[in-house]
């Protein structure tokens, strides 16, 4: 099971950021849109520092992610990249979208469960429908979107590598129970 963590764009705080990264995540994409590119440039290599080990995704910003050596998130109306110039990972919010979509390494089907202004969401009937009726793909599909320990098991596909949050991580006490109970719930 691969675990992305999604910074939830309030910056930096070391506490909160170093719990977060030592949880035992697989991944983190740093979703900061209000901070400028030096900034931005700055805080992703704090991460790698941090979490020398962790897969980087920078939102939105090619820039970042060319000077960090990281991957880059390109949100829904992004111009396309060519995939040899970095890696990519995409938003996928409709099944009609995947051709377009299919040369990046990694997908975030979403939202998966209800979550505040992101509208209907998919359920796992229709998460699994996506992915059931999906040609081959060679990179990693996360599912995104009110992901919990209590809900994660219902997801499992064959097509499916795991899962991205923001609250369930970031929002915690004790982010490293949380990735815990992720893996035992999918393990089961």
């Amino acid at each position: 099971m691969h675990i992305l963590a999604i910074s939830p764009g309030e910056g930096f705080e070391q506490a909160r950021w170093s719990s977060v990264l030592s949880s035992g995540i697989d991944g983190l994409m740093l979703r900061e849109k209000h901070l400028e590119a030096k900034a931005l440039l700055e805080l992703t290599r704090r991460a790698q520092e941090l979490a020398p080990h962790l897969r980087l995704w920078v939102n939105g910003r090619l820039d970042v992610a060319l000077a960090a050596g990281c991957g880059l998130h390109a949100p829904e109306h992004y111009p396309e990249i060519p995939p040899t110039m970095v890696p990519i990972s995409r938003p996928w919010h409709q099944p009609a979208q995947f051709p377009e979509r299919a040369m990046a390494q990694q997908l975030l089907v979403s939202p998966v469960f209800a979550t505040p202004g992101k509208g209907p969401c998919l359920g796992v009937q229709g998460l699994h429908a996506w992915l059931d009726q999906m040609h081959s793909f060679e990179g990693q599909i996360l599912a995104l979107g009110g992901i919990t320990p209590g809900n994660c098991a219902e997801l499992k596909h064959p097509r499916l590598a795991g899962v991205a949050l923001i609250r369930a991580l970031w929002e915690s006490p004790d982010p490293r129970q949380v990735v815990t109970k992720l893996r035992e719930a999918w393990a089961s």
